[in-house]
């Protein structure tokens, strides 16, 4: 059973924390609620969700919630998989309320992993829906419309891999969701859109020193040779 998941949060520092979660299991009605985060959502965050201290003041703590239990519930289920973009920062977000799905597919990874060629210019989930011209009305950056994008998307990466002749399709999906990815293009900066392989080594040299993610730091090290 697969759960597809997003959340929403303060910030994305190692102290935010979420407040807001849409869940929906692959079979199932979906759910979508707000929680006191117990501390202030930064301001950069409400930009981007638009959701408010005063939204949520008077909301209960996710990890007290009824909600919390009955995710728990479901993610403990050995046949549950969770779905999820950028699974890594929602992943880390559920531990820090007591839930660490076993088993979970990172649709982000994904979309990496089978954009060989750096044809994707972006990968964000948004970017992605309409790209890939996904036939979702869902509303951005709200844990819930973000979800029906997510569905979707998981759905078109899951028949790729059936018309590419992948056996053990949902195995496949996990190990490429814990492996770093190589990717193709630079997604930000002076070189942003420009093929890896092309960009000089002094700035590579560069960027190897700053904090990079899993998949950057991979591609980083691949290109110089350090891999």
């Amino acid at each position: 059973m697969f759960i597809f998941l997003d959340t929403e949060t303060t910030g994305t520092g190692p102290d935010d924390r979420l407040c807001q979660i849409a869940f929906k299991p692959e079979q199932g009605r979906g759910y979508s609620g707000l929680f006191n985060p117990g501390r202030p959502i930064a301001v950069e965050a409400m930009a981007v969700h638009h959701i408010t201290n005063e939204m949520v003041k008077d909301k209960p703590r996710f990890k007290e919630s009824a909600v919390c239990m009955q995710l728990s519930d479901l993610v403990a289920d050995p046949n549950s998989i969770v779905v999820a973009h950028n699974a890594k920062f929602d992943i880390d977000m559920l531990r820090k309320e007591g839930i660490d799905p076993p088993k979970v597919i990172c649709t982000l990874k994904l979309a990496r992993y089978l954009d060989k060629a750096g044809a994707i210019p972006q990968y964000n989930l948004q970017y992605l829906r309409y790209y890939l011209d996904l036939k979702v009305e869902a509303k951005a950056h709200d844990a819930m419309g973000d979800i029906i994008v997510l569905e979707a998307l998981f759905r078109r990466i899951h028949a790729r891999f059936e018309s590419d002749g992948v056996k053990e399709i949902e195995s496949e999906m996990i190990r490429i969701s814990h492996t770093p990815i190589l990717i193709a293009r630079m997604p930000f900066g002076k070189h942003k859109g420009m093929l890896f392989s092309e960009i000089p080594t002094d700035d590579l040299e560069w960027l190897y020193g700053t904090d990079l993610d899993e998949d950057m730091a991979h591609t980083v090290r691949h290109q110089l040779g350090r891999a």
